[in-house]
């Protein structure tokens, strides 16, 4: 087959290759061979590399291109392509034999500009690290100005994208700039040598304590012991990656480990500090212990000498002052001798050293930089050390990574941050894999698989990492439930619970509700730890701790409690939850099954002003508890914001216990009058929260819609109504809610957070509109909402993580709810496969009224199949289809439905391949169209042939007020001789 047929043939899988990733990186190195090799002249490469322009668009542009530039260029792609995807990217594509060898071509470097272009792959490569000294080079000889420095250095680009901006500065520049950058190449590439720095030596001394470092790192990270258990799983057989991405900007697509310390989407350039955010339970620790596992390894993470790996909750047991090389050596790794030179060292090459701190949520102390420390010899509170590292006053120049959940950041902390990076929990093929790593037999894998999927609800839960360990560790559990399957977050930690203290029970004597009762001291004496410990902010426990608690050696061996890790030899043997969750969770069981527990906990554990501005432990738990007034005077210093994570767990569990599902567990364990006592308590409670929010609704300005932008702590009391499973509870909490518009947009939105809001909202008495943009629900979210389908009229998930999958189960639900109207699903991952569905929704619902689908893999296949839905709806008033691939022929189709509709007032084809022929076909919807208000083509390829048709049809068309056509195939005395004819053309 010729080269052009394959080009064309392939050209959807082409795109999907190039683009899916969401990196443009595939892209300019085609583009690097293709100006290399003469097949693109620089014009060429141009028109292509439009600013602001998406990737898609620009793959688009690249394929035409070649396609009209015939065979030869055609073959010259496909080998390109050969070379430049992964294997596993350029499965199913056929690539052409008529080109087999790539060669740089000596004809075309009469000058140093074109050297630039006929070595441009191997420069960009060359380039990489040496940047700097380039722009410094380029400066000093007056060809560059600061400004022209700061552009190529903008953090947005990657290493190899600042490579590729340098050279097309430099072109521009002329041969002297050129000259400059290939006389810095070729003096500085030394066989052997870094572009970026001469070669290090460190001395002897140095390379043993890293020897030393690393064993102990390794030591420390090859066995994951987060969840506890009787045995130490290996990390590298259990490990299973979870979804990363920027918080900032989500256009770099899904991020590997070492992008968490790379370029990709910095927004500090000044800053050392990266954050790794994510709810409790999302893998947080397991992932920088991997990190650590492989920088000990040799495998990641080489541009660093040192890595530093500190625990926050560890950090909180160290009473005396320190410098930073005490809290390095003391903490981490002690050197055997030379300890002033070693850390010289480290002062002298900060930026080849990395810090890591895992759990700033569970540090004692707020952040806070007030406290200000510059010396790294200086002694300070630990605390104070580590907000000085963060913030960068100490040790500048050194990069730290610091894991916390995300609400326990501050503002004052994100002003100091490089970047931050959220770590979501695992994906639907994540749990898959997990599972079956955890399961060596394939068939109870399979069997642990399916009874989650039977259970979308308990699908949703192990999108947690933490609660897909406890799922699948209580597999046995599971596969005998039936019915009464886990819904909630409660029946799993209940399920792991029942799991371990019957494996302790011998005889397995104990059977039916029993259990719980045969084991109730030590549940109680493990419940007053975990409450004293939340009381203090404390998550570490001494002997001493444990004998106040009463807690003894037999107590311990039910493994809730493991042995604290800790890298120094200098501390006695302390313990710690298994998870800090299972703390929550034991802390929550004694306030449900203990008489001590003062009638007033309840009640400020959910009072959210208490938390924030009184200092919940104090307030809450010195109630019920003894403690001394050394420790009384530590807690009102130390009471701070994040407490609050901690706590709202508790409380999500203490809603869970408290539900009448579970009445019947503490029968023999407490009297029943107190257990509905506080179940009275929790119910009174969340309804006053709930209400307390709906009050803080502002009234609309006239003429628009009431809208309620729900904050995070709405969010959890929906988490705590659901862990309850009250439906009347839910009805008479959503009894008073009267908003048209429910916007839960960038709020952690996952699939146990659409749960909980499907049964909670389902109870609304009016229908409302639902966005829930820039969250996390997926196709397992997407079937958690289905319960309270029939309460929206409209519904918003942009940038979801959406499939044709999840799209089905949607809309075979929609089109029974009578009032639902809108959907608006930009920035998925929907193809043509669910472009049917859609026109099935159409043709049923006859009242549907906005059908936003932007920024798809939509192609002129799917408009087709749209359109025989469009033909037949009468009602539809919005369509957005912009940035997908539907081409002139599926412009063609779209606009012949269209002709007849009365009800159209808006279509948005931008930056969809169109053409003159779609934009004549577009000209003749314009002519018959009585409804039509405006039309958006942006960012196409239509030629002075297709606007001249526009204007045609317009001279008969008083409805339309604008047709956008900015970056289009027109010339600029086109464009001026256009706006004459028609003003309503909008360039």
């Amino acid at each position: 087959m010729l080269a052009e047929e394959l080009v064309l043939k392939q050209r959807t899988k082409i795109l999907h290759a190039l683009c899916s990733s969401g990196s443009a990186e595939h892209l300019e190195r085609v583009l690097d061979i293709l100006l290399a090799q003469g097949a693109l002249i620089w014009e060429d490469y141009q028109n292509i590399q439009v600013p602001g322009r998406t990737l898609y668009t620009n793959a688009r542009q690249l394929l035409d291109l070649v396609y009209t530039k015939g065979v030869d260029t055609c073959g010259l792609f496909l080998h390109a392509l050969k070379l430049v995807l992964p294997e596993a990217q350029a499965v199913g594509l056929s690539f052409s034999e008529s080109c087999s060898n790539l060669e740089e071509n000596d004809e075309r470097q009469s000058t140093s500009n074109q050297t630039l272009l006929a070595q441009r792959p191997s420069l960009v490569h060359k380039l990489q690290g040496c940047v700097d000294g380039v722009l410094e080079a380029l400066l000093d000889s007056g060809h560059f100005s600061s400004a022209d420095c700061d552009e190529v250095r903008l953090p947005i680009y990657t290493p190899t994208q600042q490579a590729r901006r340098l050279l097309d500065h430099v072109r521009s520049r002329g041969d002297l700039a050129a000259s400059v950058l290939l006389q810095y190449i070729h003096q500085k590439q030394e066989p052997g040598f870094p572009l970026n720095q001469r070669e290090l030596t460190p001395p002897k001394e140095f390379l043993k304590y890293q020897k030393k470092l690393s064993s102990s790192v390794s030591a420390q990270a090859c066995f994951l012991s987060t969840y506890g258990g009787t045995s130490h799983m290996s990390l590298d057989d259990i490990y299973t990656d979870g979804e990363l991405e920027l918080a900032e900007v989500n256009a770099h697509g899904p991020l590997g480990l070492e992008d968490i310390v790379g370029l990709a989407g910095i927004v500090n350039e000044e800053a050392d500090t990266v954050l790794v955010s994510g709810e409790a339970g999302s893998g947080k620790s397991t992932l920088l212990q991997r990190l650590h596992l492989l920088w000990a390894r040799g495998l990641a993470l080489q541009d660093f000498l040192l890595l530093f790996p500190f625990s926050c909750r560890r950090l909180n047991s160290e009473h005396n002052e320190l410098s930073v090389q005490e809290l390095l050596f003391q903490h981490c790794c002690w050197p055997d001798r030379n300890q002033e030179e070693i850390f010289q060292f480290i002062l002298d090459h900060p930026h080849q050293i990395l810090f890591t701190f895992d759990g700033l949520d569970e540090l004692k102390q707020s952040f806070t930089d007030e406290h200000r420390v510059c010396c790294p010899t200086q002694r300070a509170p630990v605390h104070v050390l580590l907000f000085n590292l963060i913030q960068g006053s100490l040790m500048k120049g050194v990069q730290k990574v610091v894991t916390s959940r995300s609400e326990a950041v501050s503002p004052l902390l994100k002003k100091h941050l490089r970047k931050e990076v959220v770590l979501k929990g695992f994906s639907p093929a994540g749990i898959d894999c997990f599972v079956r790593k955890h399961h060596r037999d394939p068939t109870v894998a399979a069997k642990v698989l399916e009874s989650m999927q039977a259970n979308t609800a308990l699908l949703g839960l192990c999108h947690s990492p933490v609660l897909c360990w406890i799922v699948s560790q209580c597999h046995k559990e599971l596969l005998g439930c039936g019915e009464g399957s886990p819904k909630t977050i409660t029946d799993v930690y209940l399920m792991i619970l029942q799991h371990f203290l019957q494996h302790q029970s011998p005889l397995k004597s104990t059977m039916g509700l029993g259990w719980l009762q045969e084991h109730l001291k030590t549940v109680l004496l493990l419940g007053q730890l975990a409450f004293e410990g939340i009381r203090s902010t404390c998550y570490i426990f001494s002997g001493t701790d444990l004998e106040a608690c009463g807690v003894t050696e037999k107590d311990i061996c039910m493994v809730f409690l493991i042995k604290s890790k800790d890298m120094s030899s200098t501390h006695s043997k302390c313990y710690e939850f298994s998870h800090v969750t299972l703390q929550c969770f034991f802390a929550a069981l004694f306030i449900v099954l203990s008489s001590n527990i003062n009638r007033s906990v309840i009640p400020k554990l959910f009072e959210l002003e208490n938390m924030r501005e009184t200092g919940l432990t104090r307030v809450c738990f010195g109630a019920c508890l003894p403690s001394s007034d050394q420790q009384q005077q530590a807690s009102e210093k130390e009471s701070k914001a994040a407490e609050t994570p901690n706590l709202q767990i508790t409380a999500m569990f203490v809603s869970g216990l408290l539900s009448q599902r579970h009445q019947n567990l503490w029968l023999h364990c407490c009297p029943s009058a107190a257990v509905e006592k506080k179940a009275r308590q929790v119910a009174k409670c969340l309804s006053k929260g709930i209400q307390k929010h709906f009050r803080s609704i502002p009234q609309p300005v006239q003429g628009e819609k009431k809208s309620m932008h729900a904050m995070p702590d709405f969010v959890w009391l929906i988490k705590c109504l659901y862990e309850m499973q009250e439906s009347q509870i839910a009805k008479d909490a959503m009894s008073k809610l009267e908003v048209d518009h429910l916007k839960l947009t960038y709020c952690n939105i996952g699939p146990v957070e659409c749960t909980a809001l499907a049964y909670v909202l389902q109870h609304l008495r009016n229908p409302v509109g639902l966005q829930l943009d820039n969250n996390s629900v997926g196709d397992v979210g997407v079937e958690q909402l289905l319960p309270c389908m029939h309460i929206c009229n409209s519904l918003y998930l942009r940038n979801n993580n959406i499939t044709d999958e999840g799209i089905r189960k949607l809309i075979a639900k929609v089109i029974q709810c009578d009032s639902f109207q809108k959907i608006a699903l930009f920035n998925n991952k929907l193809t043509d496969a669910c472009m049917q569905d859609f026109s099935y929704l159409l043709k049923t619902k006859q009242v549907f009224i906005s059908l936003r689908l932007g920024n798809n893999n939509i192609t002129a296949e799917g408009a087709k199949q749209l359109a025989e839905g469009l033909k037949v709806n009468q009602t539809l008033a919005y369509l957005g289809l912009w940035g997908n691939r539907i081409g002139d022929a599926g412009t063609e189709a779209l606009a012949s439905s269209l002709e007849k509709s009365n009800s159209l007032v808006w279509l948005s084809l931008v930056g969809n391949g169109v053409g003159s022929a779609g934009a004549c076909a577009l000209a003749n919807l314009i002519r018959k169209s009585t409804s039509l208000q405006e039309l958006w083509l942006t960012e196409n390829c239509i030629t002075r042939t297709g606007v001249e048709c526009l204007i045609q049809a317009l001279k008969h068309n008083t409805y339309v007020t604008s047709v956008w056509l900015r970056n289009n195939d027109l010339s600029l005395e086109d464009v001026e001789e256009m706006k004459q004819l028609e003003s309503r053309l909008i360039f």
